[in-house]
């Protein structure tokens, strides 16, 4: 069986970090992946951690472990937009290309004549979709940003932490309001096509997308007139029931018994049942504090029999090395091995699960810079001579 996306081509102009796993995911789905890179200046996560060598290709395998986790199931063509002669060659690519997927500041593309603007009437089933910052209008559209500025802008930063402000330690805007809500577009966008016959533009701003993220909090200030106080939600520290509290070893522990059941369950198993009353007396403050002194009184590993007790809600709070060995992730496959001939590593694997078209993690492996760049150009039209004059010219 193949995947639900399988006959779909897909573009990849972007780089990094929410482009790439996007079209990770896309690829995982069954999409044929066309990642494109500078011959000169690669996708520059291939450079920014340990380094691994492959045995099945050494000359083409050499790599980051951050660039391995983004760009399975993917061909590389080194291919320089830049230049004239490099668009002309792009545009033979999306002759037969479902999506576009590129990472540029807004404007840019157009600045080149291969935007959207530029490729809507000779491609007009084409998918095109730009992730960017502040996304393709308003007073910051040309503003270069990260993932800290786009949360901040976008009140994810003020509302996270105790005292003050907290970097989250994982890419919100990026990921979250970047990667997940371009795939989410890319997605719809075919399935409009394939009702309408036309592609369309997809405009993704990574702070339109954080801002998304959090309805219960805007909720709240559109109830109230009020901004929500830092750590005083019900889901951001308010209830006792509903918080990370440190083990007797400097560990930490979640409890997550938000509905009173659950909680009981939990008091039930630590045997303290009687403390649900202070819970129903709003006696918030002194429930916290004996929870305090629970949790406080044994180590994690003593704490175990409750992270199995199916209706307490306590999880530990786990580094990524115990994540990888989970039983849970294990399980579900979402921890794995990558493969390139004899040379192996440990891999996320796809959270989507399809009963009639799985996804397929192993049809290839990341590939080495320009590792499939004759293929692909030869499969679309251009001869050994074409290929070797744009070796000439460093187009290719």
């Amino acid at each position: 069986m193949s995947g639900p996306l399988d006959g779909i081509r897909v573009i990849d102009l972007s780089m990094l970090l929410p482009g790439p796993l996007c079209s990770q995911h896309l690829a995982d789905m069954g999409a044929e992946v066309i990642k494109i890179e500078n011959p000169r200046v690669p996708d520059m996560t291939r450079y920014f951690d340990a380094q691994y060598s492959g045995t099945e290709k050494p000359e083409a395998s050499k790599d980051s472990a951050m660039f391995r986790l983004l760009n399975r199931n993917k061909k590389s063509v080194n291919l320089n937009v830049m230049r004239p002669e490099g668009r002309e060659v792009l545009l033979r690519l999306l002759e037969n290309a479902d999506v576009l997927l590129e990472g540029f500041r807004p404007g840019k593309m157009e600045e080149l004549g291969i935007g959207y603007s530029n490729l809507k009437e000779r491609f007009p089933r084409l998918v095109y979709c730009a992730i960017s910052g502040y996304g393709d209008g308003g007073p910051l559209r040309d503003f270069a940003g990260h993932d800290g500025n786009y949360t901040a802008r976008a009140a994810v930063l003020g509302l996270t932490g105790a005292a003050g402000p907290v970097v989250p330690g994982i890419q919100v805007a990026d990921i979250a309001g970047g990667t997940l809500i371009a795939l989410s577009g890319i997605l719809a966008a075919l399935v409009s096509r394939a009702k309408t016959g036309l592609g369309q533009f997809v405009d993704v701003s990574m702070m339109d997308g954080a801002f998304s993220l959090i309805p219960l909090q805007a909720a709240e200030y559109v109830a109230t007139g009020k901004d929500p106080e830092r750590g005083q939600m019900p889901l951001s520290g308010a209830l006792p029931n509903y918080a990370c509290y440190e083990t007797k070893d400097g560990r930490f522990v979640m409890l997550g018994a938000l509905e009173e059941r659950f909680f009981k369950g939990f008091l039930r198993a630590a045997g303290k049942e009687d403390w649900i009353d202070m819970l129903h007396r709003g006696d918030l403050k002194s429930l916290r504090a004996r929870l305090q002194s629970l949790f406080a009184s044994r180590t994690l590993a003593e704490w175990q029999p409750l992270f199995e007790n199916t209706e307490a809600c306590l999880a530990p709070v786990q580094t990524v090395s115990e994540a990888f060995q989970d039983p849970q992730l294990v399980a579900r496959g979402m921890v794995r091995r990558g493969r390139r001939g004899e040379d192996t590593w440990l891999e996320i694997g796809s959270p989507f699960r399809f009963s009639n078209t799985p996804v397929e993690l192993d049809r290839l492996a990341p590939p080495g810079h320009g590792e499939h760049t004759r293929e692909v150009l030869s499969a679309h039209g251009f001869s050994d001579l074409d290929i070797e004059e744009f070796k000439k010219k460093r187009i290719i």
